[in-house]
């Protein structure tokens, strides 16, 4: 594993349950999670994605109008400074 996760943020609660909804009907693997610190502090969920999910999810985005903060990913890799 690359150790890169993918995040949808939202402004508000709202949209995130909204877009979690629409990602489910569509038969998308999704989570719903805390918003990580380094990447924002909106409002406070996201959604993690897979990757080869990014364009349908754009398009779902697109379709029904949902309000986000964008599509963000953060390198999760764990490093061990004693190597």
């Amino acid at each position: 594993m690359n150790g890169i996760r993918y995040y949808i943020l939202f402004p508000c609660h709202t949209e995130g349950i909204k877009m979690e909804k629409l990602l489910k009907e569509n038969k998308i693997k999704c989570t719903i999670v805390p918003t990580p610190r380094e990447i924002s502090s909106c409002c406070g969920i996201s959604i993690m994605y897979n990757k080869e999910d990014e364009k349908k999810i754009k398009e779902l985005i697109h379709h029904y109008n949902v309000k986000t903060l964008g599509l963000h990913s953060v390198n999760k890799e764990i490093v061990n400074p004693y190597l």
